[in-house]
């Protein structure tokens, strides 16, 4: 452990591609007791971490989103169909393309992977 790595002391990276809010985040947290700022290539006890909102937001269409936000509420495949207006069978179709674009392994799994990415907020 480093002189300026003690116990009582929470060391951070911030890795996020939005210089402006890099800023804004750097600045918050400068001034807390017990916590430093990584400096570039040291490691960190806890990273920052942002997918740009563009990036996440362009792979999947508006209709995916209303279903992915649907899940994340818990609701049935016939559930989401009754409340967008749609097949269950379309729903099935939706909720598979998720799946396949998370890379996930069920439903669950894909609610998880959005949020992980900053898609949805649980």
């Amino acid at each position: 452990m480093s002189e300026d790595h003690d116990a009582d002391t929470l060391v951070i990276e911030i890795a996020v591609g939005d210089e402006a809010m890099r800023q804004r985040l750097e600045g918050l947290l400068s001034n807390v007791a017990g916590i430093r700022l990584a400096s570039p290539g040291e490691a960190a006890d806890v990273a920052i971490i942002a997918t740009p909102p563009s990036a996440a937001g362009q792979i999947f269409t508006a209709r995916e989103i209303d279903v992915l936000m649907l899940l994340a509420e818990g609701a049935s495949n016939k559930e989401i169909a009754a409340r967008l207006g749609i097949s269950p069978h379309t729903v099935k179709f939706h909720v598979g393309r998720l799946i396949d674009k998370l890379d996930a392994t069920g439903r669950t799994d894909v609610v998880a992977h959005a949020a992980r990415i900053g898609v949805i907020h649980l």
